[in-house]
């Protein structure tokens, strides 16, 4: 019978960071490398300090955790741990606070679209993430808001997703039309891979406005996005989306959230969702070149690509203006997630042939 590793402590930025299992497998060995450890994931956070902090900072962040690893075969429930149930499944989503939290940590109560409340984890340190990875956290989820005002956010995200055949390549050259785009409104935006087949832009704002503003912002963007450039949509319903890039304009809603740049993703290799500069995307064939493995090294050597992006927050207006412009055009809201409630202005939330269906059978 194995013998149990002894729990190993670590320096994560100062502060000492207990980490349980060490030598358990989070990620088995594949044609990627070797395996990865829990112990690994906890000091690949502490290897990325600068750039984990900066996306998490003072920002509520739900964890995705796998506490028994990655391994074939397991599965991510789309419950939480927000209604105290407990974790269903091998892999879940933390809101709520979870127990041991230490003392040094911070958190915030956060509304969600259903009237509950939970108070959430706000990372300010690297051993906040150290910790989380202790407790088999994976990839960090943050809000696009601060936790000293939680219902304005600072930023707004363009999430560019590879649907039927499309693929990263196409996610990159949408991005590509997305940067000409955000120039001729005079923004900068950011972009990184999502650590799977897709590709990340974020705007940072000035936290002025609703998540309702920002969402209408996203899908003006997304709707001008795709008059200019073939192949992108922004049709909620799969089956009307084609071989198009998909931009997810519901992921500014409130309570949805996206991989944070640097976070690891459950995927084989220990891919990470790794920011880089315009011009180094438009490069990248293959987003498994930036893994646990390999990001340490390409940040300390080239830096983070996002140093600056706490630089400037822009106006939201211009994402309005193109909003404004679309309702003249008698283009109005598009469908919520299903989690939602009916929401103000929302359309039949139904997919179109199953509408069809049901006019046609009362015809």
């Amino acid at each position: 019978m194995a013998t149990k590793a002894a729990a190993v402590t670590i320096d994560a930025g100062g502060r000492e960071v207990r980490v349980s299992s060490p030598d358990r497998v989070i990620f088995p060995a594949s044609a990627h490398g070797p395996d990865v450890t829990k112990l690994e994931v906890a000091e690949y956070y502490v290897a990325v300090a600068d750039g984990i902090v900066r996306a998490l900072r003072d920002r509520p962040t739900a964890l995705e955790r796998w506490p028994k690893g990655v391994l074939p075969g397991m599965t991510l429930t789309a419950r939480d741990a927000t209604h105290g149930r407990g974790p269903q499944g091998d892999a879940f989503y933390q809101k709520r606070l979870m127990r041991g939290m230490p003392a040094w940590a911070h958190s915030v109560r956060v509304h969600f679209p259903s009237g509950r409340t939970a108070d959430e984890l706000c990372p300010d340190h690297v051993a906040v993430a150290a910790w989380a990875a202790h407790m088999g956290t994976i990839t960090f989820h943050p809000w696009p808001t601060r936790r000293d005002d939680v219902d304005r956010p600072d930023e707004l995200r363009i999430d560019l997703d590879p649907y039927g055949a499309t693929d990263f390549r196409d996610a990159v050259r949408a991005a590509g039309a997305a940067r000409e785009l955000l120039d001729d409104l005079g923004v900068r935006g950011f972009c990184k891979t999502s650590g799977k087949n897709g590709v990340h832009v974020y705007v940072r704002i000035e936290p002025r406005w609703t998540f309702t503003d920002v969402r209408h912002g996203a899908i003006a963007f997304g709707r001008e996005l795709a008059r200019r450039a073939d192949g992108i949509t922004t049709a909620w319903w799969k089956e009307e989306r084609g071989d198009n890039i998909f931009v997810d304009f519901n992921q500014n809603c409130r309570d949805r959230t996206i991989a944070s740049a640097y976070s690891l993703r459950p995927k084989e290799g220990a891919p990470v969702s790794t920011p880089l500069s315009w011009d180094d995307l438009a490069e990248v064939d293959d987003p498994m070149a930036f893994t646990l493995r390999t990001v340490p090294d390409l940040l300390a050597a080239q830096g983070d690509a996002w140093a600056e992006i706490d630089d400037v927050h822009h106006s939201l207006e211009p994402f309005l203006d193109l909003w404004r412009a679309d309702l003249e055009r008698g283009l109005g809201e598009l469908p919520y997630p299903p989690e939602y409630p009916k929401m103000p202005g929302e359309p039949k939330r139904v997919q179109p042939s199953k509408a069809r269906h049901d006019d046609d059978s009362q015809a």
